[in-house]
């Protein structure tokens, strides 16, 4: 079972990638939950949401003790780092995290999202170069669910960008 923090400031697709996630693993059958959390200020206000994916049932949408942890800014760094449980994963978006983590208990991936989507020509799917880091290092789920969880997570008139989106979906996963 995985129970993942995803966090960052509104406006950098949190909620997006946490949506994405519970999607490809409700296409693979599995159990998933998916909760948002984020403040009247939506777009630069922090927000984070709690994803689950478990082949058995779901206990419960509230993750305190995540496995998994996204940080997409250093607040969600400094808010989430720590409550990421003993041997869990930390994916943090080095572009906007000046530091690293002194835990050693926990494994940690440094990734350049930003300059990475800005080399792809949109600053908008850093998101997905995140999620190309995270299920390369714990095969959530496929890659074929990612790009199937994205029709359905986007709108119709966005589903030009999915090509896009894939191809940082690839940069994030080759960065490792």
């Amino acid at each position: 079972m995985a129970e993942i923090i995803i966090a960052g400031f509104g406006g950098q697709g949190v909620l997006v990638l946490g949506q994405v996630i519970a999607y490809a693993g409700m296409i693979e059958n599995k159990s998933v939950s998916w909760l948002p959390s984020y403040g009247p200020e939506q777009r630069g206000g922090t927000c984070n949401c709690s994803v689950v994916v478990t082949p058995g049932e779901v206990g419960s949408p509230v993750v305190t003790v995540p496995s998994d942890a996204l940080v997409m800014n250093g607040p969600s760094f400094d808010r989430f780092e720590p409550k990421v449980s003993a041997g869990g994963l930390l994916v943090y978006n080095s572009s906007l995290v000046p530091k690293t983590s002194q835990r050693d208990d926990i494994t940690t991936i440094a990734v350049p999202a930003n300059e990475i989507a800005d080399e792809l020509g949109n600053a908008r799917i850093a998101n997905m170069v995140m999620l190309g880091a995270f299920v390369q290092a714990t095969g959530i789920v496929k890659e074929e669910s990612i790009e199937e969880a994205l029709k359905a997570v986007l709108s119709e008139r966005h589903h030009s960008l999915i090509p896009l989106n894939m191809q940082a979906f690839e940069r994030g996963r080759a960065y490792q």
